[in-house]
């Protein structure tokens, strides 16, 4: 994120001697994404972050694709997925492609046991239930119901849950998750009519700083493939950090809606993009104000993505029968718009509550398993008078 942030005790000078009180050295380490050219944070460790003692097993954990090829209107009863008391167990993907996964957990208990990497993929988790503390290599940050946390691929972290009732939306991103360009100033600082500024964002604090040896257990997603390594230090270990390649946080509540006198077309809810899809976020905002306007959504062709809607809270008026929890896809290569009725309800009305998740993918999604298993099977045909 382009955000200079800094954390604990650094040096004066990059790539210089540092030294603790008792005269011993600290360990720095370049934490980057797209070799060296793109975001990119400077830590300094109480040891080298690069024991590992042992390498115990490894598991296949790719999903498994029931429609490689898909052309139907899905809905998936999210609620319906049963919690799990491990917090990776409890993550099951459901709409992949070769750029990201989709998926949804209902973790149980805290991820204590083990810290967790992923090496490929940037983390998006979107918090519709449950509250807690996410816990880094580069600090903490606290989180509570829509908020957005954003994990850069590589990061070690841990999580904290308040409670055993959890749900969460996430996405695994195999490019880098930024802000949207055109939001911004070509320093990278958002304008002035971003729907969003740099103060709405939860940065980390609190930096754990452990000086243990040991048998620590990190669990490391690569390639598909889980892997179990025993590392030889604490993980958190770092006395200071600074960069902008860092976790943070940002709620959806903290979103302002942009209207206007006729309807508004989705990419004025852009929250989060990548170089193959982008997160939109559906807040509570007025309707349009012309006197003749139709707030509903127009009929729209999906010719270039594929949509999905994570349904988080509220009256969701272009849809019938919607839930919370409830995913609805529409693949490309079919129009769509409001459920039948949807378009006469909305005309002469003031403003919405809705909270929802928009993601738009340039490439095809695919329909894993657990997926077919929550899908209400007709919804494709909701359209029909």
């Amino acid at each position: 994120m382009p955000i200079y942030h800094k954390l604990g005790t650094i040096p004066p000078k990059r790539h210089t001697v540092f030294k603790s009180p008792k005269g011993s050295y600290f360990y720095e380490q370049l934490f980057g994404t797209e070799g060296f050219v793109g975001m990119s944070s400077l830590s300094y460790h109480v040891h080298r972050p690069t024991q590992v003692k042992e390498i115990l097993k490894s598991h296949n954990v790719a999903p498994k694709i029931a429609i490689d090829k898909n052309i139907k209107a899905l809905l998936l009863k999210g609620f319906q997925l049963k919690a799990e008391d491990d917090f990776l167990q409890s993550r099951k993907a459901l709409l992949v492609n070769s750029d990201v996964v989709l998926g949804l957990a209902a973790p149980r208990k805290s991820l204590k046991d083990y810290f967790y990497k992923n090496a490929d993929a940037d983390e998006l988790l979107f918090i519709h239930k449950g509250s807690g503390k996410l816990r880094t290599f580069l600090g903490t940050i606290p989180f509570q119901y829509g908020d957005y946390l954003i994990i850069p691929r590589g990061m070690i972290y841990q999580i904290d849950f308040d409670t055993a009732d959890n749900r969460l939306f996430y996405l695994e991103s195999y490019s880098p998750i930024y802000t949207p360009k055109r939001y911004k100033n070509p320093s990278g600082q958002l304008l002035e009519h971003s729907p969003f500024c740099e103060r709405d964002f939860k940065l980390p604090d609190n930096l754990e700083t452990h000086d243990e040896k040991g048998d620590f257990l990190m669990k490391v997603k690569k390639q598909g493939i889980l892997h179990e390594l025993v590392f030889a230090t604490h993980p958190f270990d770092v006395v200071g950090w600074d960069g902008y390649n860092f976790p943070y946080g940002f709620s959806i509540h903290n979103f302002e809606p942009i209207t206007g006198r006729v309807h508004q077309p989705p990419p004025v809810h852009q929250t989060f993009e990548t170089n193959s899809y982008v997160v939109c976020s559906f807040v509570p905002r007025l309707y349009d104000y012309h006197p003749a306007s139709v707030p509903a959504p127009y009929n729209h062709s999906n010719i270039d993505s594929d949509e999905v809607l994570y349904y988080i809270d509220g009256d969701f008026m272009s849809r019938n029968n919607i839930e919370q929890g409830h995913i609805t896809l529409h693949p490309k290569g079919i129009p769509h718009g409001p459920a039948p009725g949807a378009m006469e309800r909305s005309i002469g009305q003031k403003s919405t509550q809705e909270l929802a998740v928009m993601v738009d993918t340039f490439r095809p999604l695919m329909v894993t398993e657990e997926a077919m298993g929550i899908d209400d099977g007709k919804y494709y045909k909701s359209w029909v008078e």
